[in-house]
Formats: C-alpha cells, structure tokens, sequence
C-alpha cells in the first residue's frame, strides 16, 4: 500500500506531527510513504492508494494541483485530512484573523472550510454514527484541543461531533450558535472518499514566528489522548481497508 503524506504549514508543530504520523504508519509493514511539504508532488499522489494530510494555512498551488486531488478521490483514492488541511489564515491590520475562501474548488473537495475557533479548553466530543469503522464500540468523551468551527461546503457524513455557542473573538468570524459541530466525517467522491479529523493541535516554542519569536508553553493537546492515537489508527485502517478491496 502506497501512502503520500503531506506535513507543512503556519503556526503548528508539524515536525512533531510528521514524525507521529510516521510512526503510526510504521507499525503497518505493507505500507510505504512517500513525504511532501506541498501538493506539488503529483507523481507520487497518482502512485498513492491513501493520502494523509496535516496542513495549517496550505492550499494547492494552481488549478492543476486541485484537478489531481480530484483524480485521486474519483479513482478510488482515501485521504486522511486532519486538523488545519481545510484552513486558511489572513492576520488583519486590526489584529483579528480572517479565513478567506481562497482556492473554492479545494474547500468545496473537503467538504468544509475552517472559520475560527475558540480559545484551546475542554469539550466533549459525542458518536453521531456508531455503526462505522472509525466509531464502533467508541463512547463519548472529552478532549483538550482546538474546537474548530466550519463551514460546510458540500455533503458530509459526521461521524463524530461537538457542540459550541459563543464568541471566538480572535477571528472575524467570532460569534457562533452550533448544536452540530463536526469533528470527524466522510465525504465520498467517486469512488474515493474523505475522512476528515479536526482534533490534533499542536504547536512548539518557536512555530508562531514571526508574529512572536517565543511561544512559552508547548502544546500537544490531543496528541496526549488515546484515543485520538486510536482514531488516527482507525483512520490509516480505513486506507487500508480500501486498498485491499481494490
């Protein structure tokens, strides 16, 4: 099984998420990786069966890399998108963020795009669907992390949600009313399909540069659950599920 792993952006650990990421693909003996730091390796995309995805404020480049994205879904290809793939971040002069919809065709892909979130608390996150692969047997549960916001952009199967009402005054789109707030979800796509996780921040003492040269207090947020290593498990087994039924 042929797996492209994506790891790069703004504002995140990412060597920390690359290297986890890699472990966890490691422990699957059938599974080779291939590595990017952009959406410009299309050789390898169109070799891969699954694509892992752990971006923050990274888009495709041109028309060209969203068409073969496309490609890889509609022939079959899954792909693991988590936390930040679906964000975009534009710091205002006034110091609040905006999350414009730059590159339409990729958001509308996803299924979602990223619109703000919360200050990095506690919240629960509830089973929607207990009859799929990635939620069987899974209870309700709490977790420390980013509760990101989002707007949908097409139909998508949550698997996994939250809840949230209040503001997110850092970003432009600060006030929010939400009963459903997904978590993790499914987008099939021709033949291939999405599975899209929002938890997983993480973040290291120099990766807000150059908005401030020292962030005092690293953060792993679910990183440091279980069950957020057995979602991601559960995640690269969907891949691999996928594979052998092709």
């Amino acid at each position: 099984m042929n797996v492209h792993l994506i790891a790069a952006g703004k504002f995140h650990d990412i060597d920390f998420a690359r290297l986890e990421l890699l472990k966890l693909l490691a422990e699957q003996p059938q599974i080779r990786t291939s590595v990017a730091s952009d959406y410009a390796d299309l050789a390898n995309l169109a070799r891969a069966d699954m694509l892992i995805t752990y971006t923050c404020d990274l888009m495709p480049a041109d028309d060209a890399q969203v068409a073969a994205l496309d490609t890889f879904l509609r022939r079959g290809g899954r792909w693991l998108a988590l936390h930040g793939t679906n964000a975009v971040l534009r710091f205002g002069a006034d110091g609040v963020v905006d999350t414009p919809d730059l590159v339409p065709a990729f958001s509308q892909l996803l299924g979602t795009r990223f619109a703000g979130h919360p200050p990095i608390a506690p919240f629960k996150v509830f089973v929607t669907r207990g009859d799929h692969m990635m939620t069987q047997g899974l209870r309700d549960f709490r977790v420390e992390d980013e509760l990101y916001l989002t707007h949908r952009t097409a139909d998508i199967d949550v698997l996994l949600h939250t809840s949230f009402t209040g503001t997110c005054d850092e970003f432009r789109d600060a006030d929010w009313d939400e009963p459903q707030v997904p978590v993790l979800y499914e987008r099939s796509v021709g033949k291939g399909a999405i599975l899209y996780l929002t938890l997983g921040h993480c973040r290291g003492h120099y990766d807000l540069r150059p908005l401030t040269s020292f962030w005092p207090h690293p953060q792993r947020c679910a990183w440091n659950y279980p069950i957020f290593h057995e979602l991601l498990r559960r995640g690269i087994g969907w891949g691999l599920a996928n594979a052998r039924d092709g």
